[in-house]
């Protein structure tokens, strides 16, 4: 049974993260999902610490197993981890930059990518970047249900006092009011 990796600054964790985990579990029968709270991100800059950030993806993924990801870069994670016939999870919009990343033909060879797609998705953006890739056959897409949460917009709004409903799991919303984070975003 394949395990699948999900990897993120999780800054904050919302309900469009957890609606592709949940979109992929259904979706390739997994057993067991692996959520990996980015420490230091080589490509954004962060607004709260990863054990802070650790504690709200916790929240977000009750029953799932979340732990620290030292890695800076995803096939640093791959070449210094075993995993038993992973699939690594991404949002589309994430796939369309997948030509970027540090070395994506070998992220494909310790990987399967799980692309979750979502209506109105430009499909020919996706197509694009499988033509230039050498193992196309090791991205495999599944769909998701729209969401409308992005963890820019969420910080505004909360450096706003504006309310989250509906954008970041209820445990989520509960944390980040009680400790009073993203206050000064």
């Amino acid at each position: 049974m394949a395990v699948a990796l999900f990897g993120g600054a999780f800054d904050p964790p919302h309900e469009g993260h957890v609606g592709l985990a949940h979109a992929a579990k259904e979706h390739f029968g997994l057993a067991r999902l692996i959520v990996l709270v980015s420490e230091r991100p080589g490509h954004k800059d962060l607004e709260l610490p990863a054990e802070l950030r650790l504690v709200l993806a916790r929240a977000a993924f009750p029953g799932d197993e979340v732990r620290l990801d030292p890695y800076p870069r995803t096939i640093d994670l791959l070449r210094a981890e075993e995993f038993d016939d992973p699939i690594f999870l991404v949002g589309a919009d994430q796939f369309v930059d997948f030509l970027t990343w540090k070395d994506p033909e070998g992220v494909l060879e310790l990987t399967r990518l799980g692309v979750a797609t979502r209506p109105g998705f430009d499909r020919g953006l996706l197509d694009t970047v499988l033509r230039a890739l050498e193992r196309p056959d090791r991205v495999l897409f599944f769909d998701m249900a729209p969401s409308w949460a992005a963890s820019s917009e969420i910080r505004a709004r909360l450096a706003l006092g504006e309310p989250l409903e509906g954008l970041v799991p209820p445990a989520v919303e509960r944390l980040i009011l009680e400790r009073g984070l993203y206050r000064h975003a």
